[in-house]
């Protein structure tokens, strides 16, 4: 039997959708699966022990780039695929695979795609299942008939963590980055409105920096290169915003003896490789998008227009992004020093 499915778009997203790609090969065991994936998360997957290939799916998002997508279905075609799972919820997903002749294409009655489907999946109504992101990927399964009975909340790991590690290690050496490293993520895809200022994640990592006695190092995008610029300037970080593919992010996030970042897709990367974690959570719901791991920690000042979910604040007056700015430094300072003096010591 040969399975396609087709991967999230976002880094984040992607970490989430992990338990229900292993739940497929639970069920396929002997299955080649193959993921279809954007070339910005491919390196995720590359590594999973449960995943035979990844298949890349150039061109842009939304209706564009269709030189680039036929050519992609003409190479699927050619695959004879008889299961594709679609985890996102566009009717592009949909369409790329059918257009495949992919036997039977399943995935959630969204985006006006149901006709597209051979199993149009109704979307869970709020409260029938777990907050969790990453049971929305499972609970499609389910109601598929592709897995049993949702588990418990599933604490993600990624594969190879340990050779991670190493090649991480290896790089912050080659790069003249003293061990231990105190991890940066400022930036945020969603938009401003998840980003906790950047003075104070400069001053958080240079406090937790002096008392590990290592360095530290500063992560996002190109489009973040700027703001990260910031952050480096006033901690005496590395900026590596937009210098890093994600392989290498990974490998030097691995690396990394504690992470501070906003919720993004960086959070759940560290997370995900056991990296004790502080995340300043505020416009956003950590119920439904938080890490899973224990070595996670979050931050939040409770107040009461949050978490609205929106992406920018609408707050103009008497104070701009209260969810934010009520977070200082010293709480996340706190929150690192127990988790490092509890948690288990990885990186000796």
């Amino acid at each position: 039997m040969k399975i396609l499915i087709r991967a999230t778009n976002w880094l984040g997203d992607a970490v989430m959708s992990l338990p229900a790609i292993r739940a497929v090969r639970a069920r396929f065991p002997d299955a080649d699966l193959a993921v279809l994936s954007k070339p910005a998360v491919a390196a995720l997957y590359e590594s999973e022990s449960c995943i035979d290939r990844v298949i890349p799916l150039p061109g842009r998002a939304g209706a564009r780039d269709w030189g680039a997508k036929w050519r992609a279905i003409k190479r699927l075609r050619r695959e004879h695929f008889d299961l594709a799972v679609l985890l996102p919820n566009s009717f592009e997903s949909a369409a790329v695979v059918r257009l495949a002749g992919v036997k039977r294409v399943v995935g959630y009655n969204r985006d006006g795609r149901g006709w597209l489907l051979h199993s149009a999946i109704p979307v869970p109504q709020a409260g029938e299942i777990p907050q969790h992101e990453v049971f929305y990927y499972l609970e499609l399964l389910r109601r598929a008939g592709l897995a049993d009975a949702l588990p418990e909340m599933p604490e993600i790991r990624l594969d190879d963590i340990e050779k991670a590690r190493r090649n991480g290690r290896e790089l912050f050496g080659l790069l003249e980055v003293k061990l231990p490293v105190v991890g940066i993520s400022p930036g945020a895809a969603y938009g401003t409105a998840k980003r906790w200022l950047p003075e104070r994640f400069a001053e958080a990592a240079k406090e937790m920096a002096a008392q590990l006695g290592g360095s530290i190092a500063v992560f996002g995008s190109a489009a973040e290169k700027d703001l990260c610029e910031q952050v480096a300037q006033a901690c005496g970080g590395r900026n590596f915003a937009g210098t890093t593919a994600l392989r290498a992010f990974i490998d030097m996030t691995a690396a990394c003896s504690l992470f501070l970042t906003n919720d993004s897709g960086a959070m759940h990367v560290a997370a995900a490789l056991g990296v004790p974690s502080v995340t300043v959570f505020g416009p956003t719901n950590e119920f439904a998008t938080g890490p899973a791991g224990p070595l996670a920690r979050i931050v939040r000042e409770p107040v009461e227009c949050a978490p609205c979910m929106k992406r920018e604040c609408p707050i103009s007056s008497p104070v701009v992004h209260p969810c934010m700015t009520n977070v200082t430094a010293a709480r996340v300072v706190s929150v690192a020093r127990e988790l490092l003096e509890t948690g288990p010591d990885l990186h000796k």
